[in-house]
């Protein structure tokens, strides 16, 4: 259990001291509260198509962020001899394919926390066309922003340590200090209630993008196995495409459940349903997401990681090392 949770640890540090880890989530943050100050024609549903957006965000940096680092934990390990020179050590291809997981799981959640957050923010900054900017809770956020990389800078300069890890955790701090300093602070800068104008329903929206990332991060590390980056980046964006029309393609393509062919009926099991996932239509005035739903959702990507990791283990087995 120890050398699982060494393997997992050091995976996510080496994954959060990649450059293009720290970028990610710099500009997911960025895009997502540039969203919401900037002015639209919705005719009344403009903090609509500001959450929509922020959630899209989150999702594509969330892919892009499966891929790179499933790639960077398994393939490059493989070519730099690390895995081999681990799997030397009493460790089963097994505990060190799981830990592997885990690290970029932890990792994902971090680079979602962030964004969640900002998506928040988004939907309390989010104004229709009677509206104004909120300058106050764009200057704390963008503030946090550069706080986090000085404190990366700092230590970096003076205690010699990584700047990039440094920054990813300052910017989990700080980012963390900043919204709670926000939500006790009006758009004119006045004291309020904790949480006033915050769509609390982005928690669970959000939460149901994660378990997406983490059935992502599954087909990421399948591919990682195998194949190299752009292969492995190729095919989950496929993945994750046919899986947003796999109702259509099921349910009106092919017929529904009596007509269509038993190949769809695999392949409609096979593929991700996405939809599960995307909960942005419940984000509309009334309506909610039950916990129950999420809890529905998380069996689901559960089981669908549990069949993921299983064909990586049969893939893995027999992969050449050195």
């Amino acid at each position: 259990m120890r050398q699982s949770i060494t393997i997992a640890v050091n995976a996510l540090m080496e994954l959060l001291r990649q450059p293009v880890f720290l970028l990610l989530m710099t500009s997911s943050v960025v895009f997502s509260l540039f969203l919401s100050s900037v002015s639209y024609f919705g005719f009344g549903d403009e903090p609509k198509l500001v959450k929509d957006s922020v959630l899209a965000i989150m999702l594509l940096s969330g892919l892009l962020g499966a891929v790179l680092c499933a790639s960077a934990a398994v393939t490059r390990e493989i070519h730099a001899g690390t895995a081999l020179a681990v799997l030397a050590k009493p460790v089963s291809r097994t505990q060190f394919l799981l830990a592997k997981y885990l690290g970029i799981a932890l990792a994902l959640t971090l680079l979602t926390y962030v964004n969640l957050l900002a998506v928040l923010m988004a939907s309390r900054m989010a104004y229709d066309a009677y509206g104004d900017v909120d300058w106050v809770a764009l200057t704390i956020f963008n503030g946090s922003l550069v706080a986090a990389y000085a404190m990366g800078a700092f230590s970096n300069y003076f205690l010699r340590r990584p700047f990039v890890s440094d920054a990813v955790f300052s910017m989990i701090l700080t980012t963390t200090l900043a919204f709670i300093l926000i939500n006790f602070i009006d758009k004119e800068g006045k004291l309020q209630a904790f949480g006033t104008g915050v769509d609390a329903r982005m928690v669970q929206a959000s939460l149901l993008i994660l378990f997406a990332l983490w059935v992502l991060a599954g087909l990421a590390l399948l591919c990682s196995t195998r194949l190299e980056l752009l292969p492995t980046l190729a095919i989950c964006s496929a993945f994750f495409l046919m899986g947003l029309i796999s109702d259509y393609l099921y349910t009106k393509s092919m017929g529904g459940a009596k007509h269509a062919p038993w190949w769809s009926s695999v392949l409609y099991t096979v593929l991700p349903n996405w939809q599960l996932f995307w909960m942005a239509d419940a984000l509309e005035e009334g309506k909610h997401i039950p916990w129950s739903y999420v809890g529905t959702a998380l069996g689901y990507a559960l089981a669908y990681i549990g069949a993921a990791l299983a064909v990586s283990l049969s893939l893995f087995e027999d992969r050449e090392l050195n």
